[in-house]
């Protein structure tokens, strides 16, 4: 668990690192670097209710298949005499938790994505690729029943202004049942690269 909690604090020193260095000289070209290190973090929201918890003041509280806080980390790719091309891959962990006091309930996977993006201009990102997300595991701390959904692949869209983008994934998990539950979810994404 402690090493959860610095993978957070890993990730606002790596984004910190990569958006200090700011150039006031517009006419200095950037150097061809083919990889970089890439960080980024996510907040997405939607899709269908994959478990419901009732509280004991008689509140319940859903858990959205598309819904949680995301961190990743990878490499971005830059093709040779293609500056306006790249291919970013990465890994990650996202999660999402209950108002519960008394457990810790909570849906948790591990999303794998691959994209190719177009640089329309110096800042404006456009991408498109795939999203897979595994280990997707709901654990209610003991109160209830755990369960696991399969594994799924599906596509991911974004557009991005420096830094920040908004992101569209559309996919759906099953159970063991072979139940679907649509995790479609639109985020709010912050993503770096270094060196810049």
């Amino acid at each position: 668990m402690k090493k959860l909690l610095l993978i957070p604090v890993l990730l606002v020193v790596a984004l910190s690192t990569a958006f200090a260095q700011t150039s006031s000289d517009s006419t200095v070209t950037k150097p061809y670097l083919p990889v970089r290190f890439l960080v980024g973090a996510s907040f997405e929201f939607g899709g269908d209710k994959v478990a419901e918890v009732q509280f004991t003041n008689g509140e319940s509280q859903s858990i959205p298949a598309g819904q949680g806080v995301s961190i990743h980390a990878g490499g971005q790719f830059q093709f040779p005499k293609l500056d306006k091309f790249l291919l970013r891959a990465t890994v990650g962990f996202k999660y999402v938790t209950t108002q519960a006091d008394n457990a810790h309930i909570r849906l948790s996977r591990i999303p794998l994505h691959l994209t190719a993006n177009f640089m329309a201009t110096d800042k404006i990102r456009l991408g498109a690729g795939l999203a897979s997300h595994q280990s997707i595991t709901f654990k209610t701390d003991g109160i209830g029943q755990d369960f696991e959904l399969k594994g799924s692949t599906g596509a991911i869209f974004e557009v991005a202004y420096s830094f920040i983008g908004v992101s569209y994934t559309a996919m759906t998990y099953k159970d063991k049942y072979s139940n679907s539950y649509s995790a479609n979810n639109i985020g709010i994404t912050f993503s770096g690269v270094f060196p810049k």
